[in-house]
């Protein structure tokens, strides 16, 4: 009950790690609601940078100083107990709120709230849904973990009692929501460092289940998803590609189908039946087949609000992506650079089997690999998705939250690809990768941390290698974006 009530009466609130995707959406609806925001990163990123231009008070770097004069001192679960902002709020008395509880208490203050659930796709459903309630004119309080262009950002203050936000799992955050529907949109082994195994996964999927007031979104083609049902007072709704029984003791209410599926170089259209009735069609502007499942999940969730099929179409096919999902760089004379955020093998396999089907020449991809532990669990997985690429680069494993107790190095991944190559740093791999790019090549950066940069840097290099006419705009842009070293533009 304290908690509930941390925010009254104070004005200046301190985030430690603001540019984590999680924090930042928090922070700026608590700008929104005319609170004094300030934060601090370990290094400038793209949402640090978005921090800075919403006005906010940013710091590179920790520092005690830092947190003088905040009344309340949120932190993610990435911080750890040494943090000399965290010890210095706990030491002389600050209040200090984990994020996930700041994110419930904001949350749960509204009457329809949608959770969105799921090891894969909690982002692009998210925006999909926020897409179709705007459509709809519910003027929906959102938090997402990626920018949206309608949203020009990752978080938006409504002034209805609608609220859609993504509901991650990693530490059982999910389980500070008390939302009116509850999404699942697939569950796989993930997150093995803090749930140890599947049936950990499937206990926090099964409470995240139960808080659900009115209503349980579910993926009937995914046999992990059907196990957490039971025990459920209130109904389930699901959807597929698949006519499915309805399993164990959960109160099906309502059954969503995808068929007449079309697919046109990795894009998507089909009829949705509800209950075996045509009800829609649908024209997908986002590539891959995972994105049927994610609109199916969308228009069962506006189904439940009474919104009409007309805003619900409309709200779907405006939809053409957010930053790091299958997101388009440059195209440049034949060559096309792209990013997503895929690290876990089964989105690897999705995003590589649809541009697979995309009418490229040559697929370069390159991944950074995120966390040891889930790299040294899924090893041999990594590697067999990995090798679907023509050739496959790799970085360093990204480091956080946790030391390599597990001995695991990228070589290990990269002994294990088909024509895979370790290349330690970004810089490296954009030198080697504008290097042998060639027309109808398609690059990919994927990962889950900051290999945007890597992507950022290739695109730079390519539009400079092709396009050289005006050097000293351009050069200047590359020394001063990516770093590049003088001897390599001296070269050209």
């Amino acid at each position: 009950m304290l908690e509930k009530k941390i925010l009254n009466n104070i004005k200046k609130v301190h985030f430690i790690g603001i540019g984590g995707s999680g924090m930042y959406p928090l922070a700026r609806i608590l700008k929104n609601k005319e609170y004094s925001i300030s934060g601090s990163d370990n290094y400038i990123s793209d949402t640090l940078e978005n921090a800075i231009e919403d006005n906010l008070k940013i710091y590179v770097g920790h520092n005690k100083n830092h947190v003088k004069g905040a009344e309340l001192v949120v932190y993610s679960a990435a911080v750890k107990g040494d943090n000399p902002e965290l010890k210095f709020a706990k030491e002389n008395n600050i209040p200090v709120l984990e994020r996930a509880k700041l994110l419930g208490i904001l949350m749960n203050e509204y009457k329809n709230l949608v959770a969105v659930s799921g090891t894969h796709g909690k982002t692009t459903t998210s925006s999909m849904l926020t897409h179709i309630f705007m459509k709809a004119s519910l003027d929906p309080t959102v938090v997402i973990g990626g920018k949206l262009k309608i949203l020009n950002g990752n978080s938006r203050l409504g002034k209805t009692e609608f609220a859609v936000c993504e509901a991650c799992e990693y530490v059982d955050t999910f389980l500070n929501l008390e939302p009116s529907l509850g999404i699942i949109l697939n569950i796989e082994e993930d997150h093995l460092d803090y749930f140890k195994n599947l049936e950990g996964l499937l206990n926090s999927f099964s409470k995240f289940a139960l808080k659900a007031k009115d209503a349980v979104i579910v993926n009937t083609d995914n046999e992990n998803s059907l196990k957490v049902l039971n025990n459920l007072s209130v109904p389930v709704v699901g959807y597929g590609l698949k006519e499915t029984e309805k399993p164990g003791k959960a109160n099906f209410s309502k059954n969503y189908l995808a068929t007449d599926i079309v697919e046109k170089e990795g894009f998507y259209s089909f009829t949705v039946l509800k209950e075996s009735k045509k009800i829609l069609n649908i024209d997908l502007k986002v590539p891959g087949k995972h994105n049927i499942y994610n609109a199916l999940a969308c228009i069962a969730a506006a189904e439940f609000y009474k919104i009409d099929l007309k805003d619900i179409k409309e709200g779907l096919e405006s939809f053409t992506g957010v930053h790091r999902r299958f997101e388009t760089l440059t195209k440049n004379k034949g060559i096309t650079v792209m990013d997503d955020f895929a690290h876990h093998p089964t989105e690897i396999k999705s995003t590589l089997e649809t541009v697979k089907k995309m009418g490229f020449k040559r697929i370069i991809a390159i991944f950074q690999p995120h966390t040891y532990s889930r790299t040294y669990t899924f090893l041999k997985e990594f590697s067999k998705v990995l090798s679907l690429a023509d050739l496959t680069i790799v970085s360093e494993i990204l480091a956080v939250r946790e030391k390599n107790v597990f001995n695991i190095h990228s070589r290990d991944l990269v002994n294990l690809i088909r024509n895979g190559v370790y290349i330690k740093t970004f810089e490296e791999i954009a030198d080697y990768v504008s290097n042998i790019a060639k027309e109808g090549d398609l690059i990919l950066t994927m990962g889950g941390g900051n290999v945007y940069r890597c992507a950022n840097a290739i695109a730079e290099k390519i539009d400079f290698l092709i396009n050289p006419a005006d050097k000293k705009d351009t050069v200047k842009a590359l020394i001063g974006k990516s770093q590049i070293k003088d001897n390599y533009v001296s070269s050209l």
